[in-house]
């Protein structure tokens, strides 16, 4: 038994593949929002590739860019082919191509679907890739005079300032590192010497941090160094007293926005994945019921159209059943009795012959 059968006359045939003549159209359209937001997407992570380790944190844009440039194409065709479907004569030149274009839609749809998804689950890939380039990053950013790490230093400074951050996970992350490029440091002064010396790997560690982690907004001059230390400011308690930096980690900022980013494009990927999914359907019925039109021979005359000439379940054990058989195309078969044509056929002994030879003669 069909699925949603319904009966279309020839004027609801005609208006139907006009509608969806217009859809196809504006499905083309959507395919370019889907374009535009996948290279919005992979500038925005572009922008900031400095602070992020390689990974698969472009996949999202690259599928999404992908997918926007497929639905041109195959809406464009769409649209020729409903265009098309109002005149019976020239539904038959496409007759055999609706069926493979309905299927080659339906896994272009859920391609559309999988992306929507993808924008929901790469927060924990970009949080890895986040965490271990601001890692990098903030270790590199003392070497100012380094080729090939010199711009992370402006780099990162220029994100905790726009991002209103500091740190990797906070501002702590500073008081781990050397982060005061060798450069700017005293030798000759004993503090230098000492911090130096009191670290095992030598390196001048400071309970500060840099001047971009500063808030602007705060009413108290910017406490940059000797952060834990009470006695070196005025009517300062560290524990209690809210600090006039800024507290968020970069990766959370960065997570928080770009999570809110892609949130929007899945939610905009969602509904054109919907409207397609309607587009889809509709193509769906244009097909079966110019098909049915054209197997009655009454093109004037009313037909049925439906989404699957049988239910699921029987649609389901056929399309299994064909996967089934796909390997067995070469075998024989051997049902209701039928026998390999090649067995007891009796073989023809090559190395012997029948024929006589005749004797050469010996020479006299």
């Amino acid at each position: 038994m069909a699925v949603l059968k319904i009966k279309f006359t020839k004027t609801k045939r005609d208006k139907l593949a006009q509608i969806l003549w217009i859809l196809n159209w504006v499905s083309v359209v959507s395919g370019i929002i889907l374009f535009s937001l996948g290279l919005f997407l992979k500038i925005e992570i572009k922008k900031r590739s400095e602070v992020m380790a390689k990974g698969d944190i472009n996949s999202v844009p690259n599928m999404l860019i992908s997918v926007g440039v497929i639905a041109c194409i195959i809406n464009f065709l769409g649209g020729k082919i409903c265009y098309d479907c109002s005149d019976a004569n020239k539904f038959s030149r496409w007759k055999l191509v609706m069926l493979p274009y309905i299927v080659c839609t339906f896994c272009f749809t859920f391609s559309i679907l999988v992306g929507a998804l993808m924008c929901y689950t790469m927060r924990n890939e970009l949080e890895e890739s986040l965490y271990l380039g601001l890692r990098d990053a903030i270790k590199f950013y003392k070497d100012t005079d380094i080729p090939g790490r010199c711009f992370l230093k402006k780099t990162v400074d220029l994100l905790q300032i726009g991002f209103r951050c500091c740190g990797n996970n906070g501002f702590r992350d500073w008081f781990e590192i050397q982060w005061v490029s060798p450069r700017y440091l005293n030798m000759a002064s004993k503090e230098v010497l000492d911090r130096l010396k009191s670290n095992v790997d030598g390196k001048f560690l400071v309970d500060g941090v840099p001047f971009s982690c500063c808030n602007p907004s705060s009413p108290r001059p910017c406490i940059q160094y000797q952060l834990t230390n009470n006695s070196a400011h005025y009517n300062y308690d560290f524990l209690t007293e809210e600090l006039n930096i800024w507290m968020k980690g970069c990766r959370e900022a960065l997570l928080d926005y770009y999570t809110g980013i892609m949130r929007s494009i899945g939610v905009a990927a969602l509904l054109i994945w919907l409207f397609e999914l309607s587009v889809l359907i509709g193509v769906r019925y244009l097909q079966t019921a110019m098909k049915n039109v054209l197997l009655l021979g009454d093109l004037e005359g009313e037909s049925d159209g439906w989404l699957l000439e049988n239910s699921f379940v029987e649609t389901a054990k056929y399309n299994i059943s064909i996967i089934k058989n796909l390997g067995k195309a070469n075998q024989i078969s051997t049902v209701s009795g039928m026998n390999d044509p090649n067995i007891n056929v009796q073989n023809t002994d090559c190395d012997k012959t029948n024929i006589t030879t005749k004797s050469i003669p010996a020479a006299r």
